[in-house]
């Protein structure tokens, strides 16, 4: 078995990121789909390395201007559109707008202009994304 090496650092986060959908509520099949998007975008992965280390955002990766943080926040209105509430109350579970920030990153990445149409047109009277 000499020569072999082992790394386990992608088999860590991986289980991270289920730990984490699991947190957060989302289905394995979503965390699979998340994970997938990562292994794809090297400097995703390394957002969520950092947001995993350290609980907040890297900000480094950026697609058509907007970072992570603009997607969470983007991510908190839609909860606060649907809760009718305002403003986040005890019950908004951050770590799912956390994920749902990186899935967002990944689709924008895959077609820019028809998320950034979302983004910048808002929700509307009865829309939300």
């Amino acid at each position: 078995m000499a020569g072999i090496l082992y790394d386990a650092r992608k088999i860590k986060i991986y289980e991270m990121v289920k730990a984490l959908c699991a947190l957060a509520g989302e289905s394995s099949q979503w965390g699979d789909v998340l994970w997938n998007g990562l292994l794809d975008d090297r400097e995703l992965m390394e957002e969520m390395i950092y947001y995993l280390q350290h609980h907040c955002f890297l900000a480094k990766c950026r697609c058509e201007g907007y970072t992570l943080i603009d997607l969470f926040v983007h991510e908190m209105d839609i909860y606060n559109l649907i809760a009718d509430s305002g403003k986040n109350t005890e019950s908004c579970n951050k770590e799912t707008m956390v994920l749902r920030a990186f899935q967002d990153m990944i689709n924008m990445k895959k077609d820019p202009q028809r998320f950034q149409k979302k983004l910048s047109d808002g929700f509307g009277m009865d829309k939300y994304l």
